[in-house]
């Protein structure tokens, strides 16, 4: 069995996953996280799948190369539509994707998450899209975990079912504010979640600058509120 050699948000990504478990890595790349489940966190079997015929490649042989071609299936295919009733997985990891995307992948393969019982989310931007969905479709947030990596900052957000609400009921800080920044790491607030949030702000301010001398339709005058409580919001959160 070859050493683990893991990037940390990858590492951290499999850190999530429960001893026993049967796991989908949708998008999987290079087949590294399906690889230490099944290897080093003691799942039981896995599924990896991506749409792409390259990568799938790469970790066919990455998988082969560890000896686990029969505890780690391959699959050629778009999203949550590669799994059967028959893989009876209960852990799916979707991660190095948008947020946008990741929301996509779940709510056209809804009908295959009904016995899922664990979601392990990396977003690459745009979570605040991921915890919309999970809200919006009782999935509830029991943990975020936020990390630098070389110049990345990456999250990490894992649910199950359950009472969607609760983890914003429990912050005390408007819904809005917590699906954006998310309410664990709100709590937290530690260094990767502070350099995160004042590179967006910086961001923020461009395009408001930018928006300053655009026509002021209803559209504009909108987000440049929007904007502006964002910056705000985040002004607060790293004080």
């Amino acid at each position: 069995m070859k050493k683990s050699v893991l990037p940390d948000r990858l590492a951290l990504i499999a850190e999530q996953i429960d001893p026993g478990a049967v796991v989908a890595d949708i998008g999987t790349d290079h087949g590294l996280v399906p690889v230490e489940a099944v290897a080093h966190r003691k799942a039981e079997r896995a599924v990896a799948a991506d749409v792409n015929a390259g990568p799938l490649q790469a970790a066919s042989d990455y998988i082969a190369s560890c000896g686990l071609t029969d505890k780690i299936d391959i699959r050629l295919g778009s999203g949550l539509a590669v799994l059967t009733k028959k893989d009876a997985v209960d852990t799916v990891v979707i991660a190095g994707m948008g947020g946008t995307l990741i929301a996509d992948i779940l709510e056209q393969g809804k009908i295959k998450l009904h016995f899922v019982q664990k979601l392990v989310l990396q977003p690459n931007v745009s979570a605040v899209r991921v915890r919309k969905w999970l809200l919006d479709n009782g999935w509830k947030l029991t943990g975020e975990r936020i990390l630098k990596e070389e110049r990345h900052v990456y999250e990490v957000l894992t649910a199950v079912p359950g009472e969607a609400e609760a983890p914003y009921q429990e912050c005390g800080e408007p819904l809005e504010k917590q699906l954006l920044f998310g309410p664990y790491l709100l709590e937290e607030r530690n260094n990767a979640f502070k350099e995160k949030w004042m590179r967006e702000k910086d961001n923020w301010q461009q395009i408001l600058h930018q928006l300053t001398n655009a026509v002021p339709t209803e559209k504009i005058t909108a987000k440049k509120q929007e904007l502006s409580q964002y910056i705000a919001w985040v002004e607060e959160v790293i004080a």
